[in-house]
């Protein structure tokens, strides 16, 4: 991440973006909106991203209350709700928001989650200032053209008891090295912009920062970070993940479970964070 790199990007070029592509959107061929729909993209991507339930630990919320920033399409907002949790769930787009109340109806949650549209660099302005148990932001935050500020805003929502989890992209993961191979492009210099517009499944994303964990005490400066870990190296073939099969590119066929997970602790794409105000 260079610092600076998309401050001048306008917020509605990134909102923009998401309402084109809400983040999973593509995780079932059922209707989109249905039961069907919403079951298959969970189990799809927990399939995939089995550290997710394993870093939100969805029991450990019930009665507590949860602010989400940037729900996309509704799939941990409902797990949290599901295990009992108040939601207050938060996003730019308006088309994810509105799915993720859908999916509210659907699952029968609209009791247990509250969605509001907005920017979360301005999130005081639209959601009042409460404490939350969990303030939980997974791969969001970087995608906004001035983290620092979203950042901010969460230790308004916070208390000495209240937690932070976040997941931001990592600077030093397989994805850069695959990225860089796939666009052919070695220079460091430009970079930030490559990894911006490969960085999701939908290609052209206006803002992506990508940290390390110098980055993350910096953007994290006025908190206590509990824990950095770093998750997920995608070793799905792609071709065959589009038609909803699971079968391990070639490159990864015969790497052992145990060797995968050392691997992305050294070069996962998703940086785990755990932090309470100092």
């Amino acid at each position: 991440m260079t610092e600076g790199s998309f401050v001048d990007v306008p917020i509605a070029t990134v909102q923009e973006f998401w309402d084109r592509h809400p983040c999973n959107i593509r995780h079932s061929p059922q209707p989109v909106g249905t039961r069907a729909f919403f079951d298959d993209v969970e189990r799809r991507k927990y399939f995939v991203e089995p550290h997710i339930p394993t870093f939100a630990e969805f029991d450990r919320w019930r009665g507590k209350r949860v602010l989400e920033i940037g729900c996309g399409i509704g799939t941990t907002t409902m797990s949290f709700a599901r295990a009992g949790a108040r939601v207050t769930a938060v996003d730019l787009s308006p088309e994810s928001a509105s799915l993720t109340r859908q999916s509210a109806s659907v699952y029968g949650m609209q009791d247990r989650v509250t969605v509001h549209v907005g920017d979360a660099e301005h999130l005081s302005e639209f959601v009042p200032v409460e404490p939350y148990d969990l303030v939980w932001s997974f791969g969001v935050i970087h995608h906004s053209p001035h983290p620092d500020r979203v950042v901010a805003q969460i230790r308004r929502y916070m208390t000495a008891d209240s937690e932070l989890r976040l997941m931001l992209y990592s600077r030093v993961s397989y994805k850069l090295f695959w990225i860089m191979h796939t666009e052919g492009v070695w220079d460091m210099g430009d970079i930030d912009r490559i990894i911006a517009h490969s960085s999701e499944a939908a290609s052209g994303c206006p803002v992506t920062y990508t940290y390390d964990p110098e980055r993350v005490m910096k953007l994290l400066e006025g908190y206590q970070v509990l824990d950095v870990s770093k998750r997920h190296i995608f070793t799905w073939d792609v071709e065959a993940y589009r038609r909803y099969e699971y079968k391990k590119d070639a490159a990864w066929a015969h790497v052992s479970d145990e060797a995968l997970a050392e691997l992305e602790r050294e070069l996962g794409w998703h940086l785990l964070i755990r932090a309470k105000l100092a």
